[in-house]
């Protein structure tokens, strides 16, 4: 890889968009302008540590020119060791560039909306559904994220048919993407008297959270449903209409939301979700054409790929996209998740290194 060709590339792009943003008129397209500020703000790194890369070279350079003409013992003794430090600085500079060159999915910082719902097997699906949800919840406790359930179907034998809920803070998606696709669960119900293992399954799907920049959505195309709203909650789930359910007309997007008092704030809440998934269908395009020619990506979209297994006679968790096993199953359903997130995020940025070598 020509590290600096591709660097002058940037610098040369950095520079355009300093112009571009200092016209007035870019201001009239706030999408356009979030974007490009953004571009901006995200080379402006890289460049700075192009900009010392290239000082810290120009050092070693001189330090060498000084080693080769100087004939004073003490200072080529000192220009020796000068050089093995540039050297070894260099070398820190260069693979912090390399990681500054990984293309950093745009939909890392925003939030993250999570759908969980019960798969296959039965009330105890629906009860691993719950135990999910927890976990996602106990991690976002140690992160200091905010969690707002947005709509959930409570099972009658405990957990949820389905939750909705959204994560809110710091680069959330970067971190919950990976837990999109099915979660297979190993274990003996409370249900199950013979004691005898089952084997059930729960689906997880993680959306970047869309800005009403993101989305533009014709009030013509939708169709709103208000009604009561279902279990717990208190008294107002029987008299008042405050839950809503909207459609989508073109895409045939279905949401509700049902977890406020207020009708109005439920219709807010809805609109998020449709807004979300009408933007998920734009990246998953975007996806599938950019992914078309690579093999052996880190999957973080396939809804229907099984990624995880839960074991729970062995204390045993896999992620079988990286072949991933931890015995301390107890300790990562109570989301101490962080290793495998890790790990998933590790191999995906390898991949993505090996893919700029090759550029």
């Amino acid at each position: 890889m020509n590290i600096e060709n591709k660097l002058e590339r940037l610098k040369s792009r950095y520079q355009e968009l300093t112009v571009v943003l200092s016209d007035p008129d870019i201001y009239s397209n706030q999408k356009q302008y979030a974007s490009l500020s953004k571009e901006h703000s995200d080379l402006k790194e890289i460049i700075s540590l192009y900009d010392d890369w290239r000082k810290t070279g120009a050092e070693l350079r001189g330090a060498k020119e000084m080693i080769a003409s100087e004939t004073d013992a003490d200072l080529v003794e000192m220009a020796e060791a000068e050089l093995e430090e540039l050297k070894e600085k260099l070398a820190e500079k260069e693979q912090e560039i390399k990681m500054k060159l990984i293309p950093r999915d745009p939909e890392d910082a925003r939030n993250a909306i999570i759908e969980i719902r019960a798969g296959t097997g039965g009330d105890e699906a629906a009860i691993f559904a719950g135990d999910l949800f927890n976990m996602y919840r106990r991690y976002a406790d140690t992160m200091r994220w905010k969690v707002e359930v947005m709509d959930s179907s409570p099972a009658a034998k405990g957990g949820f048919k389905e939750i909705v809920f959204m994560l809110s803070g710091s680069d959330i998606f970067a971190r919950m993407k990976w837990e999109s696709g099915v979660h297979r669960v190993q274990r003996v119900p409370e249900t199950e008297s013979q004691g005898r293992v089952h084997t059930s399954a729960a689906t997880v799907a993680v959306l970047p959270e869309a800005e009403e920049v993101d989305i533009q959505i014709n009030p013509a195309d939708l169709e709103f449903e208000a009604f009561r709203a279902s279990g717990a909650g208190g008294q107002h789930v029987n008299t008042t209409d405050s839950a809503v359910r909207i459609r989508h007309i073109p895409s045939g997007i279905v949401v509700g939301s049902q977890e406020e008092r207020s009708q109005h704030k439920n219709r807010d809440k809805a609109m998020m979700m449709l807004r979300t998934k009408l933007y998920e269908v734009e990246l998953e395009a975007k996806r599938a054409e950019r992914d078309a020619n690579r093999k052996n990506q880190v999957s973080t979209g396939d809804r229907s790929a099984k990624i995880r297994t839960y074991n729970f006679p062995q204390g045993r968790m896999t992620d079988h996209r990286i072949n991933y096993t931890i015995y301390n199953l107890d300790d990562f359903m109570k989301g101490d998740i962080d290793g495998v997130i890790d790990a998933l995020q590790l191999e995906d940025n390898l991949r993505k290194l090996q893919e700029v070598a090759e550029t």
